[in-house]
């Protein structure tokens, strides 16, 4: 294992911030200052330290939680089939994987995690979260429209969930959804007459989009997690 990984998995710090600890001389290896990035350890044999403190590794793997401003043309997958997935974008060795899906034609936030069971938390129905939407369309939009999206319409012979809708111009909305079937926005407008231009997901439960940029990723603060995790 190199060893700036090795520190960013015992929960020192981050790789980045550990790769700036190595080349200060603040780490050392079997009690030999090391500098020299990349350098890898034998995880039974090497023992570190990160200013002359002994760091042990636990055992368990970290948990990892990423927020991705998700780019068009980009698979929410981890299996490669002749498309750009998601993952081309982060930049970690760990192995995450997308929190539900957001289709190949739209953008905006999605999560990437490595704990399974939040996963399953936030990928099934009952866990109630909200997802929040930016839509704007090829047509203006009517109020009728705008209404009927709100109280519910039938798609794939079952009607959606209530859902919040908010006029932003004549042909743009933002809609809260608490449910995520497959391409039910596209599916929505289409069923009021309308088309899809454009869909960005802006928010999933307590995380923001905000200001990442696209094609950006970020790790979660502590208290993201913890409000998302409780």
């Amino acid at each position: 294992m190199r060893l700036q990984k090795y520190l960013a998995h015992a929960g020192v710090c981050s790789r980045r911030k550990a790769e700036e600890h190595i080349l200060s001389g603040r780490v050392k290896v079997n009690q030999i200052i090391v500098t020299e990035l990349g350098t890898k350890i034998d995880l039974e044999k090497d023992k570190i330290f990160f200013n002359n403190k002994a760091i042990i590794l636990k055992q368990e793997s970290p948990k990892i939680y990423i927020a991705l401003n998700k780019p068009v043309d980009y698979v929410s997958s981890c299996s490669r089939q002749n498309s750009k997935i998601v993952l081309d974008l982060v930049d970690i060795d760990e192995r995450v994987y997308p929190v539900g899906r957001l289709d190949k034609d739209s953008k905006g936030l999605l999560l990437l995690t490595n704990d399974g069971d939040l996963h399953n938390k936030l990928s099934h129905p009952s866990f109630n979260h909200e997802k929040e939407y930016i839509v704007t369309t090829i047509y203006p939009i009517s109020e009728t429209g705008l209404e009927n999206m709100a109280q519910g319409i039938v798609i794939d012979n079952v009607i959606t969930r209530k859902a919040k809708v908010k006029r932003l111009s004549k042909n743009k909305f933002n809609i809260v959804l608490k449910q995520g079937k497959n391409r039910q926005i596209r599916k929505m407008v289409e069923k009021i007459g309308n088309k899809v231009d454009t869909l960005k997901r802006i928010r999933i439960a307590n995380i923001n989009l905000a200001n990442l940029e696209e094609g950006k990723w970020r790790y979660l603060t502590h208290k993201e997690i913890k409000q998302l995790t409780n």
